[in-house]
């Protein structure tokens, strides 16, 4: 029996064909790393590869590591087996990965969304036979609005704490949400203080994009330094004695599972904007579409009830299980929330 061109494996998604592992979770030899967030690029690996903008990236997370770059579409062959990167407009330097070996190709998305971010190279869909697709937000509740209504509620929440006198503490990711959120910050109301997560990865990001100004909050901060202004932090930093001095303060977080009614109460945040670095079900179904692949596999998120759905739309659809979705933190937010409460 013909073995298939990529398998899940107790290591990672694997080519038998080229001995390549993709965005593997157990450390291997050699490694093609879709992004940056630490579920898909992991150390230990012998040799990574990569898009050139993300050498730095997790050059940063890692360490001294053998990485080469490449550049979108370039193709670099292993074993006779042809791979290149296509963008996944994720987060900065996120790609898709295709593989092409006797005629078959596959495309694994990693993370990806379709709206373009103005930060990150947009998504392109790739044509392929397989298509291995994310499913953090594989249900038919998320559909997002575009990024520019968000932004503006996000601004103009600054500014109504501004008029209070009130700090403004905005959480997101230090990789991707946190440069996504800084981008489109207005500085006509205020200034933007960073926790030193973000500013650390936002300094290594510098060079790629056009970033505001930020101020690194230091033990010589003070409080009325903050007052009127806005802080960037990790939600890490959340309940944690770092955010004292930040008081009287307004919390309020940027992610898809904002959708649901009651998690902001859940989370203890006074804000919640519904933001996120994932396709919602209209971009998973467009994506798909767009391939021209009749069989897809689903993996982290709503997986079995998305792959349930393709199949009743003629699709050959089915599940395996990952280790991705831990980073970003959105895939078990998602699910932990209740189905049919939003």
């Amino acid at each position: 029996m013909k073995k298939p061109l990529l398998a899940f494996t107790d290591k990672g998604i694997y080519c038998h064909a080229a001995d390549v592992y993709l965005d593997p979770w157990k450390p291997v030899d050699k490694a093609i790393i879709s992004h940056g967030h630490a579920d898909h690029s992991r150390w230990g690996h012998s040799k990574y590869i990569t898009h050139h903008d993300n050498v730095p990236i997790i050059s940063h997370r890692l360490g001294e590591i053998n990485v080469t770059g490449k550049n979108w579409g370039e193709t670099f062959t292993i074993n006779n087996v042809k791979f290149s990167l296509h963008p996944a407009g994720h987060i900065v330097a996120s790609s898709q990965i295709r593989v092409e070996h006797q005629g078959e190709v596959w495309v694994f998305t990693g993370d990806y969304k379709t709206e373009d971010d103005g930060i990150s190279t947009p998504y392109e869909p790739v044509k392929c036979d397989t298509f291995i697709t994310e499913c953090t937000f594989g249900l038919p509740a998320f559909k997002w609005i575009p990024q520019q209504e968000v932004f503006k509620d996000i601004n103009a929440w600054w500014a109504q704490n501004r008029a209070e006198k009130k700090t403004s503490v905005l959480f997101g990711y230090s990789l991707g949400k946190a440069q996504r959120l800084l981008k489109y910050l207005d500085t006509d109301i205020g200034k933007i203080y960073t926790h030193g997560a973000i500013e650390n990865m936002t300094e290594v990001l510098r060079p790629l994009v056009d970033f505001p100004e930020t101020t690194l909050i230091t033990k010589e901060t003070k409080k009325e330094d903050l007052l009127g202004n806005i802080v960037l932090a990790p939600p890490s930093a959340h309940g944690s004695p770092w955010i004292r001095k930040m008081v009287p303060y307004v919390t309020a977080s940027a992610s898809g599972w904002m959708t649901f009614r009651g998690a902001r109460r859940r989370r203890a945040i006074d804000k919640g904007f519904v933001l996120s670095d994932h396709c919602d079900w209209n971009g998973l179904l467009e994506s798909i579409k767009g391939t021209g692949a009749e069989k897809i596999i689903c993996t982290h998120g709503y997986s079995d009830i998305f792959s349930r759905y393709l199949r009743e739309q003629g699709y050959d659809a089915r599940t395996e299980e990952t280790q991705y979705g831990e980073e970003d933190g959105e895939t078990a937010d998602a699910k932990s929330e209740t189905i049919g409460t939003n």
